[in-house]
């Protein structure tokens, strides 16, 4: 999943991602930011699961060797955050191949519900809206090409669709910011642009996704996939989807990329997927107290600098047998 690692074989590469390698090395660069967002991403959704998104490289990489709906999370997460960073780097100005939104053909913006009847607020675009469909183009290009090469399979169609969908929960959720202009505060003139989503948020989007994941099987063509059991609708471009059932993840399994959840940190009080019930598969926890240092007593002098003592704290933490 690391593209720096995956251009170091760029003699192996062809299509498209040897295409990036060797022209656009820029570009690669900010693909592989957006890789390491969408795994830090990953990590923060599933802290209190089983499987909390380790990135350990012999453990991970067995993860996405299944057709499993935690590889479905990390391949869309995955192309969404290579979308956000290289369109973000378009916005920043780091990237000479693109910049701000261009907006002349767009539609003006609708006015708010909140503007009074018979406001007469003049709209254009303006500002630097983000590109987004450069870093959703630069995206597919990259994360889909390796699926590309050779037959058309279930798992290659799986990988494809769950691409997509990461893509799309960045491209399909831009909203609209504005800023007034006039005299006294007035808000004569309101230019706009469009932003992306917080990154939080196309976790938090996915996260649903997973959770309302759909099971699929190959139809007989080998090009489509068919959603399991009786009246169940088709999965749509924004679904994730799999097509073999996930392990537990209780125990270490190097087959299943299982790290087990033993040692692991979990709420003795909650009854959600983060209490020891569930966290430790039922074989219990036991209690521990671990004294931590933390920063305390921070002041601000001017200028510009915040000074914090050392405090040391007690903490009780119930950890998984």
């Amino acid at each position: 999943m690391d593209p720096n690692s995956i251009c170091r074989k760029a003699k192996r590469l062809a299509g498209k991602q040897a295409e990036l390698c060797q022209t656009q090395p820029e570009i690669v660069s900010e693909v592989a930011k957006g890789a390491r967002l969408g795994v830090r991403e990953c990590q923060y959704q599933f802290r209190y699961r089983r499987w909390n998104c380790t990135s350990h490289n012999k453990y991970f990489g067995k993860i996405l060797q299944q057709d499993i709906r935690e590889t479905a999370f990390v391949y869309a997460i995955t192309a969404a955050g290579v979308t956000h960073a290289v369109t973000q780097a378009c916005s920043m100005g780091d990237l000479l191949l693109c910049g701000c939104e261009a907006t002349r053909n767009r539609a003006p913006p609708r006015p708010s519900s909140s503007s009074p009847a018979g406001d007469e607020v003049k709209w254009e675009w303006g500002g630097c809206g983000d590109d987004v469909e450069f870093g959703y183009e630069k995206s597919k290009q990259f994360m889909d090409a390796k699926r590309r090469r050779g037959k058309s399979d279930i798992r290659t169609l799986i990988d494809l669709h769950n691409n997509e969908a990461g893509r799309l929960a960045v491209k399909l959720y831009m909203r609209t910011e504005c800023k007034c202009h006039g005299l006294s505060g007035s808000c004569t003139l309101r230019t706009c642009w469009k932003k992306m989503p917080h990154f939080r948020e196309v976790g938090d989007r996915l996260l649903e996704r997973f959770n309302g994941a759909s099971k699929v099987m190959g139809g007989n063509d080998g090009k489509t996939l068919i959603p399991v059991g009786q009246n169940i609708k088709p999965p749509d471009r924004q679904d994730l989807i799999y097509s073999d059932e996930s392990p537990d993840f209780c125990l270490a399994n190097r087959k299943t990329g299982s790290l087990g959840t033993r040692g692991r940190m979990c709420n003795s009080t909650a009854m959600d997927i983060s209490g020891c019930d569930l966290l430790c598969c039922e074989r219990g926890y036991r209690e521990e107290t671990v004294v931590l240092e933390e920063n305390c007593l921070c002041r601000f002098h001017w200028c510009c600098v915040v000074q914090c003592k050392k405090c040391l704290v007690r903490k009780e933490l119930s950890l998984c047998h």
